[in-house]
């Protein structure tokens, strides 16, 4: 009998209303080379609601990672980015801001609420999943070792 790791998947949240944005990020994450589980939502106020687990999000998974796009229609992501800031069960979340905005006070904003990354669209992909296999070390403590029979 032998010991190997077996972690679940990595559960990714993608806050984007850009269905080709989204689309881009969802082709780079299945580039990568992690097992991962990935939710994409385009409105502000669902994702606080599916961060909350609020209403038809009740059962919703916790994500281990949260890419948010700033410009989003309900809840802009800034005022999404303060919520989860503001809560000590989603605080500890990495989030990686990925949005066309170049204004000098979002960027200063973020990262006073201590943001991963904040990545400027368009997203170069290499660097994108570089920055995401390095974020894997806030997960791993996650991972449940199980024996196996060979």
């Amino acid at each position: 009998m032998s010991q190997n790791t077996v972690g679940r998947p990595i559960e990714i949240l993608l806050v984007e209303d850009s269905l080709t944005s989204a689309r881009l990020t969802i082709g780079a994450l299945k580039k990568g080379e992690f097992e991962h589980r990935l939710t994409w939502i385009s409105d502000g106020n669902e994702a606080v609601e599916f961060l909350f687990r609020r209403g038809k999000y009740g059962q919703a998974p916790r994500p281990d990672m949260i890419l948010l796009d700033l410009g989003l229609p309900g809840k802009d992501g800034r005022e999404v980015l303060t919520e989860i800031k503001a809560c000590d069960d989603l605080s500890g979340i990495p989030v990686v801001v990925m949005t066309a905005s170049t204004d000098q006070e979002d960027i200063v904003r973020t990262q006073q609420l201590q943001v991963e990354s904040y990545l400027v669209k368009p997203v170069d992909l290499e660097k994108f999943l570089r920055l995401v296999k390095e974020l894997k070390r806030f997960w791993l403590h996650e991972e449940v070792i199980l024996p196996t029979v060979d």
